[in-house]
């Protein structure tokens, strides 16, 4: 289904029937990566999947955005379409995206999930500074070549270095200020029940970072999940269905 949202033609899809649930996926990826967990959840309650501006069938934005403009985004969607969640899901970067707009009331839910979210900034900063060191190389050593040969092995060495700069290629502006900002004292401001849920073998989004966001939203809860990486979900989906279930009920 299509929506105007904004200015922007917006794809969505909705499924099941009963109490309603918003899935926002994370950064380079589409309602489309979370349609397992939706058909899971499709099976008790109603789901919304709804592609973020940039990402899938939904229109790039037309200026450099932040989390503020993808949250604030979310609520006008959500307005248009008459939904009022009972949860709202968020992956990675949607996870980011879901403590910004709960946590500035934009974003109304009875409950919240996180799975391996996104938003800790500053931590890893010896990393940080490695990808940025690898990934400016790989710009400078593929100048001389095609632009679109430059194009396609610079973002190999992008994925290389862990960054997903290049993973969406006409918003590399708007990763660069997303990636920019900390949710931590966001999350301090998050007053309603919150699952978070992480993959110990996360590298993107590890472990820590969960703890971090555990400790500032109070009465959250945190489950570890092993042999699991960032895409949780998909790695561990039965053990990660039961946590979303029980939490829910």
């Amino acid at each position: 289904m299509h929506v105007i949202v904004d200015s922007l033609l917006t794809q969505y899809e909705t499924t099941g029937a009963g109490k309603t649930i918003v899935l926002l996926h994370g950064w380079g990826d589409r309602a489309a990566g979370m349609r397992a967990l939706q058909a899971h959840l499709a099976k008790k309650y109603r789901v919304i999947a709804v592609d973020l501006p940039g990402f899938g069938g939904t229109q790039a934005p037309p200026a450099v955005w932040g989390l503020d403009d993808y949250a604030q985004f979310v609520a006008h969607f959500l307005t248009k379409i008459h939904a009022t969640p009972t949860v709202i899901v968020g992956h990675s970067n949607g996870g980011a995206i879901a403590i910004r707009g709960v946590a500035l009331r934009w974003l109304t839910a009875d409950k919240l999930i996180l799975l391996a979210s996104a938003g800790v900034r500053g931590v890893q900063k010896g990393r940080l500074g490695i990808v940025k060191a690898i990934t400016k190389v790989g710009k400078i050593a593929t100048k001389p070549l095609p632009q679109t040969m430059q194009h396609r092995l610079r973002a190999k060495v992008y994925q290389a270095a862990g960054s997903d700069m290049l993973v969406v290629e006409h918003l590399q502006e708007t990763f660069k200020r997303v990636v920019s900002e900390d949710v931590r004292a966001d999350a301090a401001k998050v007053s309603v029940p919150t699952l978070l849920i992480y993959g110990e073998q996360d590298t993107q989004t590890p472990p820590a970072y969960g703890e971090l966001l555990h400790q500032a939203i109070d009465g959250s809860t945190f489950e570890l999940i092993g042999d699991a990486g960032h895409f949780v979900h998909l790695d561990q989906p039965t053990r990660v269905y039961n946590a979303i279930e029980e939490f829910i009920a």
